[in-house]
Formats: C-alpha cells, structure tokens, sequence
C-alpha cells in the first residue's frame, strides 16, 4: 500500500511537470505567433527602435567570394534591422535594408551590403549602390536614402523557417492547436476525477449518517427494552401473592379470631365463676358447672393446629 501511494504521488508529480510544461510551451507559442504576426516582415512595425525580417534568398549567405567578411545570414534566419537618424551618413560596407525600386522585386525589402555612395558633382548624394555578397552581383536601381529602412544590427538563426512553420496550416495544428487541445483533455479528465472524488466523499458522508442512525436506532430500541423489562419487574412486584402465601394469611387471620374467641371465652369462665361464687357461697368451687369447658378446650385446640400449620 505504501509503495503504491507513493508511485501515485511520483505520477501526479510528472502529471503536474507536464502539465506546466505544456501550458508553458503552449503560451509561449501563443506570445510568438502573436509577436512574429504583428512585427515580423513589418516595415510600420518596430520594437524598440527593431524591425525584424525573414530571409526569403541566400545572396547574403556565406561564400568564397565573402568568407572573409565577417556577417552573414541565410535564408530562414531572422535578421534584426536598427533605425538610423541620418540616413545620408551610411558607408561602403554598410549593411542595409531598404525598399527595392528593382522591376523584378519592386517594393519588397532587400538587406545587401552597400558597395560605394554615389554622389553628383557637387558632392550631393545621389544613392547607395547595393550588392549580394554571396555571389557578389550589383543591384540594377540605385538605393535613394528615402527608401533605406535601417542598418543590419543581428540575427536569430533559422527562427523564420520556424515562424514559416508556425504560419503554416501543419505548424498551427502541430504548435498550437494539439497543445491546447491536450490541456481541454487533461483539464477535463481532472474534472471527472475531481466530480467523482465529490460524489464518493458524498456517498461516504450519507453512508456515515446512515451508520449513525441506525446505530442510535439500535440504542434506542435496547433503551426501550431495558424500559419493558423494568415495567414487567414492577408490574410483577405488584401481583397478587401466591396461592400460598394467600393460604398462610388465610391461617393467619383465623388463628387472630380464634385467640379473640379463647379470649372472651375465658372471660366468660371467669364471669361465671364469679356469679356462681356469689350464688352458692358454700359450693367448692370445683364442682361449679362446667356448661363452657368444652368450648374453651375446642377453641385451645383449633389455635393449636393453626399454629402447626403456619409452622409447616
């Protein structure tokens, strides 16, 4: 269990890297697309007082009629183009770009190197005489200052055939589109994931309360038991006593009366006694009647047998 949650932290890291790498790389994408569209091979458009230019030819490629100079650019690359403040100074040597006037490529922007300044003979400059250095041919129309754009200040090696790419209906598919698609997909699988995280810690929460109820259900019918119990308990300490125990009471209350009746019995014998003394006062008194004896004696042996029985 411990290795298995540890390689599901390991893949959600890499998952994580990924993602970031990809959204990186797609919003990069985006940034450049946007920049090149905007700026690239866009002679109203500069940054920084930068134009930038795609090399569409190979006349400024590196030869051996121009290995010994020391710039060079091929098609592809993407060439940086600085603004100049006085474009009458500009010398042989020189790498510019400016707007042709040629009948075979009029009005697109060239970057040759200048090969000498022309000058009428009042030294008023007239134009620039422009060259490729790769085979070293001279371009027919004369560079005006009006048309020169700027001076060649870098290059990034070959980012325009990247940006061509990037342009392209396979570039834009493959740089843009699939990247963004790729984050829909992930973004959605992590909504699913997350939707069913919910709806499992939601099952777990009502499985929860239904845990709990039942349980306080189950408390409640033993409470309710114990309650049943303890009034049977009750009710049964309550019930008449046993035929028994009614028997003994019974007993009980018939010896009382007995004794009650032993009692004024005796008192009787004893009022008798007297009357008799009074009447005869020379008769003993043994031989006084005895119509009450066999009374007494019979109540003497009922109470006798009561308390047998009680003692049984």
């Amino acid at each position: 269990m411990e290795l298995s949650e540890k390689a599901q932290r390991i893949v959600n890291i890499v998952l994580k890297a990924l993602t970031w790498l990809l959204v990186a790389f797609a919003v990069c994408m985006m940034v450049f697309t946007i920049f090149t569209v905007s700026t690239v091979d866009r002679n109203d458009r500069s940054i920084f007082g930068l134009r930038f230019y795609i090399v569409q030819t190979g006349s400024m490629s590196k030869s051996e009629k121009n290995e010994h100079l020391d710039v060079h650019f091929n098609a592809g690359d993407i060439i940086l183009i600085k603004e100049v403040e006085d474009k009458t100074a500009l010398q042989s040597g020189d790498i510019i770009s400016f707007i042709s006037t040629n009948d075979e490529s009029y009005g697109e922007t060239i970057t040759h190197m200048i090969y000498e300044r022309k000058e009428d003979d009042g030294g008023r400059l007239l134009g620039y005489v422009t060259y490729g250095t790769n085979t070293g041919a001279i371009d027919e129309a004369l560079v005006e200052p009006g048309f020169v754009i700027g001076t060649y200040a870098g290059k990034l090696p070959g980012l325009g055939n990247f940006f061509a790419f990037v342009k392209s209906t396979p570039g834009y598919i493959v740089c843009i589109l699939v990247p963004f698609l790729l984050l829909i997909l992930y973004n959605g699988i992590n909504v699913i994931r997350l939707f069913r995280k919910y709806k499992q810690e939601q099952s777990a929460i009502l499985q929860a309360e239904k845990d709990e109820i039942a349980a306080e259900r189950k408390h409640n019918e033993e409470m309710l038991k114990q309650l049943q119990e303890m009034q049977a308990a009750q009710t049964a300490n309550a019930a008449p006593a046993p035929p028994q125990q009614q028997e003994l009471d019974a007993l009980a209350e018939q010896r009382r009366q007995n004794e009650e009746m032993l009692k004024q019995l005796l008192e009787l014998k004893a009022q008798l006694a007297q009357q008799a003394a009074a009447a005869n006062p020379t008769q003993p008194t043994s031989e006084q009647p005895q119509t009450i004896q066999p009374h007494i004696e019979q109540a003497q042996q009922e109470s006798d047998e009561q308390t047998s029985d009680e003692n049984q």
